[in-house]
């Protein structure tokens, strides 16, 4: 199938007569033996034994990812960060390494930086548009590389062939956050990485109604980082899981108007002289644009700009804005726009923030369905305000 058939069909209810799937809502489930008890009790990711280890309604949204992922299973968690924790504590331990980008979202960083050293973790962060600083930062110990591509919120590409091709050689597994890019327009498991993750909440579930995350990859480190997960439990309820899977049903049409409105969007803001430089591998000047073609489908709806001016340029220019909220997600029904540095000051440092390349005047849009035209007349005017100020 398409992949459009394939996501309104692939979550029907296995030879029942309804149409929406029903939300298995228990928390315990019961066993007709003990010797059923026993084999359910000790069965990775059971759908039927207790909800910190699966759920019916859980199970059918892993299986419908992993189906548009093309892993062999996956892990649904509380949220992204929760897939994010449970993965890294799950692969390594004291006295492993770990190799990061150094442009990664906020809350990966953190944990990176502020949790993963005080378990005795070592973390290096790399230039992900440097495919060789992977290897240059590769010890006896690295046990995993960790990519995100486009990052957030530089929307920078990662050339994911080459560095999961320096990871086989070297014996690493590979952890790619999908998030900004979709199954839309890109499956890195295609590409050679391991595993891949998602924030659920941004635009698989794609109404901002939904905190949830998943792991996706081979069954075999899926099972392992369950053992985790049932002792860390970073559980999704079950109500998330049946939302998301209503989002995925539109998963495609919505992406498919979000990069071209992002398109649009990026070429207006390119040519306009209150913007210093945009951020979007759509266009044709972004750095990476030729990796972007060569292992996307299509570009995302998120992109970043730089305003001529400081902090309180970018603070205007937002403030002036009728269309999109501000608020720190991306991928939903409506646009979204935030300034990286003052959303997360309480997150980073500002050293962090500088070594992030996060400058204090970036503005990220997460583009919605509104129409391209109206978007584009909200723009204008946000930068009239900022730059009639300045």
């Amino acid at each position: 199938m398409m992949l459009e058939t394939l996501l309104v069909h692939a979550d029907a209810d296995d030879g029942e007569s309804a149409i929406v799937p029903p939300i298995y809502q228990s928390v315990p489930f019961s066993a007709a033996s003990a010797e059923e008890f026993a084999k359910v009790s000790t069965t990775p990711r059971a759908e039927r034994f207790y909800r910190r280890y699966g759920n019916p309604t859980q199970a059918r949204l892993e299986a419908v990812m992993a189906t548009i992922e093309g892993a062999e299973a996956g892990l649904a968690t509380a949220s992204g960060m929760g897939a994010v924790s449970t993965t890294v504590l799950s692969l390594v331990a004291g006295g492993d390494h770990v190799v990061a980008q150094r442009s990664m979202y906020g809350g990966t960083l953190s944990f990176l930086q502020e949790v993963a050293p005080r378990l005795g973790i070592e973390v290096t962060l790399v230039d992900q548009t440097d495919t060789r600083a992977f290897e240059r930062a590769v010890r006896p110990n690295t046990k995993l590389i960790m990519l995100e591509t486009p990052s957030n919120p530089l929307l920078q590409i990662t050339d994911v062939e080459a560095v999961t091709g320096i990871a086989r050689d070297h014996g690493i597994l590979t952890f790619a956050d999908n998030t900004v890019a979709t199954p839309v327009n890109h499956r890195p498991l295609d590409q050679g990485v391991d595993l891949v993750m998602h924030s659920i909440t941004k635009s698989v579930s794609g109404h901002s109604d939904v905190l949830a995350g998943i792991v996706l990859g081979r069954s075999d480190l899926i099972d392992r980082i369950w053992q985790t997960h049932t002792l860390i439990g970073a559980v999704i309820s079950p109500h998330d899981a049946w939302l998301a899977l209503r989002g995925l049903r539109t998963l495609a049409m919505r992406v498919e108007h979000q990069n071209r409105t992002a398109l649009a969007l990026a070429r207006f803001l390119d040519d306009h002289p209150a913007v210093a430089k945009v951020n979007y591998p759509g266009l044709a000047g972004h750095p990476q644009h030729d990796v972007a073609k060569r292992q996307m489908r299509g570009h995302g709806g998120l992109l970043s700009f730089e305003l001529r001016g400081g902090y309180d340029t970018a603070e205007r220019f937002i403030a002036a804005l009728g269309v999109p909220a501000r608020s720190p997600s991306l991928g939903g029904v409506r646009s979204l726009v935030v300034q990286p540095a003052a959303m997360w000051e309480h997150e980073l440092t500002e050293e962090q923030l500088s070594e992030a390349g996060v400058p204090p005047a970036l503005v990220r849009f997460a583009v919605g369905l509104e129409a391209e035209t109206d978007l584009i007349a909200d723009l204008e005017r946000g930068l009239t305000a900022a730059s009639s100020a300045r």
